[in-house]
């Protein structure tokens, strides 16, 4: 028989699917939807997901500066594999659980420490959070006039959370009062805080100038994919427009309530469209396309890379 665990996390991978079809459900225009799916560019949208390649790369290209600014060499090759299966379980479970896997094929692969793989993880997804935080900030402001009540009030504080959470971690004094009161319970355990802490906050410097103009151009390539996905179909929205949205969604996205915040994406979209004088449907299928040219080309490439080069047995164990 399943476990409690076993049922509590099949049941928040439904969630996302759920808000889905609830979202579809409660769309009076279903022709449109179908409609715009018809009738989307999709030569242009096979385009659109080749970009994921460049921006992946970007990605790559900054997690193995930021091992290498800790003394740990990874081949380009086997980085590519590492970090591709990861992000293929990340999309595939909710709360982006695939980083775990990183650790584990650095620890397997150049004999890196868990600290050290941890902490450069850490700052990768860092890296990421604080773009997309800054982004999304930048496009609520920008929608003020129409993101009003309980959406923006959602947006401000996926913002806050992603803003002020790395800095609990980076600045000294909450991580150390943590490690005090870890230190109760197990020794070991506060060693380990311990280590993580130095090498994490020896990357902070490394991170403003170089992980971050890395994270800059993925994500540029990004944000220009959504912009092509909303030519596809036809919606006239601004570059800027398009890269608030994708920031927006992809904190809300960050909850464990979903599966590559399928379902989140396309219920924020569906509030947020008709304010921009769009409907309902079109911000459904424009959450779809963005889903299936960039997620669903990074899960693709994941799973090719799984087969490849699969997981030490015992991450993949710990995270099934």
């Amino acid at each position: 028989m399943a476990s409690r665990s076993d049922v509590l996390r099949l049941a928040l991978r439904l969630i996302g699917p759920l808000l889905l079809i609830a979202v579809i459900w409660r769309i009076d225009d279903k022709e449109a939807l179908w409609g715009a799916i018809k009738d989307a560019n999709w030569p242009l949208l096979a385009v659109t997901s080749l970009f994921t390649v460049p921006m992946i790369h970007l990605k790559i290209v900054r997690w193995r500066g930021l091992l290498a600014e800790r003394g740990y060499a990874y081949p380009l090759r086997r980085s590519y594999a590492a970090a591709l299966a990861s992000m293929y379980l990340g999309m595939l479970t909710p709360g982006r659980v695939g980083d775990v896997l990183r650790i584990q094929y650095v620890r397997r692969e150049i004999d890196a420490p868990y600290a050290e793989g941890l902490a450069t993880t850490i700052m990768d997804r860092f890296s990421d959070l604080y773009v997309v935080a800054a982004v999304a900030a930048l496009g609520t402001v920008h929608f003020a006039s129409v993101l009003r009540g309980d959406l923006a009030n959602a947006t401000w504080l996926a913002v806050t959370i992603a803003l002020v959470a790395p800095l609990l971690v980076l600045a000294k004094g909450p991580a150390e009062l943590f490690g005090v009161l870890l230190a109760r319970f197990a020794q070991r355990w506060q060693t380990n805080l311990d280590a993580v802490l130095r090498a994490l906050r020896g990357l902070t410097r490394k991170s403003i100038v170089f992980a971050i103009p890395l994270t800059l151009g993925a994500y540029a390539i990004s944000f220009a994919q959504g912009w092509l996905i909303s030519r596809a179909i036809g919606i006239e929205l601004s570059y800027f427009d398009v890269a608030a949205l994708i920031s927006a969604t992809s904190l809300l996205g960050l909850m464990p309530i979903s599966i590559s915040g399928v379902g989140v994406r396309e219920l924020f979209l569906a509030l947020v469209f008709p304010a921009l004088g769009l409907l309902p449907a079109q911000g459904v299928v424009f959450g779809l396309l963005v889903f299936l040219c960039i997620n669903f080309a990074v899960i693709v490439m994941g799973f090719l890379a799984w087969q490849v080069a699969p997981p030490p047995f015992d991450a993949r164990r710990a995270a099934t």
